[in-house]
């Protein structure tokens, strides 16, 4: 089953901050140990929410903010999706996630929706 980490609030240090290699290298290590496990589909940091632009359709007029739409106290740093045996091997691994010790990670299931084709672009091109 696959699952989201949602990583909030950890700020993301500079490359000329003091302790860059190290956290770079402690993230490198989980990524490292997901992949051991067969369990890492993906993974990135989000830039800052500033950043953001929000889209919403009412009455089928589109509407576009700039910024994060919701208020909110926490902010969503990056996220990972983990191919993993259950939710006991998901918390786990979210507990060696090195952000888990300076921020919180959110584990939630992927949903299978029936009828519903994500298939990436890349891989849909490739089977036709």
């Amino acid at each position: 089953m696959q699952y989201m980490l949602l990583i909030y609030n950890c700020e993301q240090p500079e490359p000329t901050d003091p302790g860059f290699v190290e956290a770079v290298a402690r993230v490198n290590a989980f990524a490292d140990e997901c992949r051991r496990r067969g369990a890492l589909v993906a993974g990135d940091a989000l830039q800052a929410e500033h950043s953001a632009t929000t889209v919403s359709v009412r009455e089928g007029r589109t509407l576009i903010t700039d910024g994060p739409f919701v208020e909110t106290h926490e902010h969503l740093g990056g996220y990972y999706i983990l191919d993993c045996a259950d939710l006991d091997e998901a918390l786990e691994l979210a507990a060696l996630c090195p952000f888990a010790a300076i921020g919180a990670v959110e584990v939630r299931p992927l949903a299978q929706v029936p009828g519903v084709d994500h298939t990436p672009a890349k891989m849909a091109a490739t089977a036709e």
